[in-house]
């Protein structure tokens, strides 16, 4: 006789990794992500949809199905349902199977179950790389600190593309591609960059020298959000020693060794 496991053994199975069927299951399920992701890369080759399209179309199906019953099951064993949904991985789980089923409907959409890539990020928690976690954190920090300085920075490129956009459609005008603001806009981008798609280019003297200024105003410009994000990298580093330094509540000294017991400017002991 079958005996099946019960609900509180297949929510540990699902939701955890402590044991050998949770490692089992999770590989298995990275296992299949990545195979459904190949099936769809594979099947954007033209020779290969052509030689094989049919049984890609079947694979697709067959994961899809997969992970249908993998999310009602995640969803079934949840102890909080809605917190599941609308968790980053709940939403993942489900964007991983809509567009399958989204094709049937909407030419090509069946390539956007890509999205399941995302979905690869449970590798950290099956090779146990949780402590890298920590570094990412850091970086998080980093990011939401300069995160004032960055917006700052973008509205100020927004408003020197909207500038130089318009004196290029002024100067160029229409009979040199420049049919627009908006598209002139868009060449200060590409140029601003140092993109260079070449689509669009300035025909007239005084358009080559406000190309000029812009392309070297691009090289200053690029190096300023890696160093606004360098340096609250910089900060958060400083600060998290800081938190990590042992203080002692004698004479306020700190940089003491992690595992120090006793001061070692005034020789009272750590907290």
């Amino acid at each position: 006789m079958i005996k099946f496991p019960t609900k509180a053994r297949l929510a540990h199975i699902v939701f955890e990794h402590d044991d050998r069927a949770a490692k089992t299951f999770d590989v298995v399920l990275l296992v299949l992500i990545l195979g459904s992701v190949g099936v769809v890369m594979l099947d954007s080759v033209v020779d290969l949809h052509l030689a094989y399209g049919s049984f890609f179309y079947v694979l697709e199906w067959a994961f899809t199905i997969l992970f249908t019953i993998e999310y009602g099951l995640r969803l079934w064993l949840s102890k909080r349902k809605w917190g599941y949904v609308f968790s980053f991985y709940g939403i993942v789980d489900l964007l991983a199977i809509v567009p399958t089923y989204l094709s049937i409907f909407i030419l090509n959409t069946q390539f956007l179950v890509v999205i399941r890539s995302l979905r690869l990020l449970r590798v950290i928690r099956v090779l146990k790389l949780g402590r890298y976690l920590k570094d990412a954190e850091y970086l998080s920090e980093a990011l939401r600190a300069s995160r004032n300085k960055i917006q700052i920075f973008i509205a100020s490129m927004l408003t020197i593309v909207l500038i130089s956009g318009t004196v290029m459609y002024i100067v160029e005008g229409p009979e040199n591609g420049f049919t627009s603001i908006p598209m002139s806009m868009y060449w200060a981008i590409v140029t601003l960059t140092t993109v260079g798609f070449g689509d669009i280019t300035p025909m007239t003297s005084i358009g080559k020298f406000v190309a000029s200024m812009i392309m070297l105003m691009g090289y200053g410009i690029i190096a300023v959000p890696t160093g606004i994000v360098t340096s609250e990298m910089t900060a958060a580093n400083v600060r998290r020693k800081i938190s990590q330094e042992k203080t002692c509540d004698s004479c306020g000294k700190t940089q003491h060794d992690k595992d120090a017991k006793y001061c070692k400017f005034c020789g009272d002991r750590l907290k």
